[in-house]
């Protein structure tokens, strides 16, 4: 690689989680993960990924030891990217990913530890982000999100959201990609959850293509009638999401395309403040979400 190149250090930590996230990235097109991990991301600058447990090759101590060097070595230049919620109850004991010098290393501390020293923290996936599935009621585990954790430690460091269940991998790249070729986002390039608004920004119900059955009122009783999928379940009045453009699987379709109401996986609160998945929500569930759905 030229030494005009730069290389910015990244660690990727995963608590709560089904690995989701980790699987969406490594399903991205254009550009593929071996250009992620190999090439330049944007031209001269390159994403250096040094620990990544459920992708590389390392394991146990040794690994752990990797991402600890990379923020004694980098300060303030290495990026964290957390996937999964934290879990906080017990001391954070439902979590522990590894052990360092006969300690047992849970999930809150290693947030904290490498938040501390970070350039910018990446919340991958609504369980990061907002708490997500792990995070619902009883919720035991005391599972919350990465914004959460460092609030409540005190430390001040530029969060960026990048929410879904699992995120399209676009919108993970493309918040890189544009993070190492503009620099930290401005706070009005970010919405009020800190979601980028070149992603997060329209609603899922202003794109659908099944807009025009809402206007006139027309709505599927039953799965795979035509209509609008807003009496079955459907979130997407609800929902900041760029999904009905940029389609998942390579272009290829999306969750409405396939005949399954928009189940609002990026926002707060999912999944208990959006329940029930396949049903209506009433006017009083919609209340904070500044939307007044036509009544069937």
């Amino acid at each position: 690689m030229s030494s005009q190149v730069v290389e910015y250090p990244a660690v990727w930590i995963a608590g709560a989680s089904c690995s989701g996230c980790s699987v969406s990235l490594l399903n991205s097109v254009s550009p593929a993960v071996k250009n992620m991990l190999i090439d330049p991301v944007i031209p001269g600058k390159h994403v250096n990924l040094r620990f990544h447990a459920t992708i590389m090759a390392g394991q146990g101590e040794p690994a752990l030891k990797v991402a600890r060097d990379t923020a004694a070595r980098w300060p303030d230049e290495y990026l964290l990217l957390v996937e999964g919620s934290v879990q906080t109850a017990e001391n954070g004991l439902f979590c522990i990913i590894g052990e360092l010098e006969g300690e047992q290393l849970t999930m809150e501390d290693a947030v904290v530890a490498l938040a501390r020293s970070a350039l910018a923290v990446i919340s991958v996936g609504t369980c990061a982000s907002f708490g997500g599935i792990p995070s619902g009621a009883p919720n035991p585990s005391g599972a919350t999100s990465v914004t959460e954790v460092l609030r409540k430690g005190w430390i001040s460091k530029p969060i960026i959201n990048v929410p879904g269940c699992p995120p399209h991998p676009d919108w993970l790249v493309g918040t890189i990609a544009a993070l190492l070729l503009r620099g930290l986002p401005s706070p009005e390039e970010l919405d009020a959850a800190l979601r980028p608004r070149a992603f997060y920004g329209k609603l899922i119900h202003d794109n659908c293509p099944r807009r025009a059955y809402f206007d006139t009122g027309q709505f599927a009783r039953h799965t795979g009638e035509p209509g609008c999928l807003y009496e079955l379940g459907c979130k997407g009045p609800v929902t900041y999401a760029d999904c009905p453009i940029r389609l998942w699987n390579n272009g290829v379709n999306w969750c409405v395309g396939a005949g399954s109401p928009c189940i609002g996986c990026v926002e707060p609160g999912f999944p208990d403040r959006l329940q029930p998945m396949f049903g209506k929500l009433d006017q009083s569930a919609l209340e904070g979400f500044r939307i007044t759905v036509r009544q069937a």
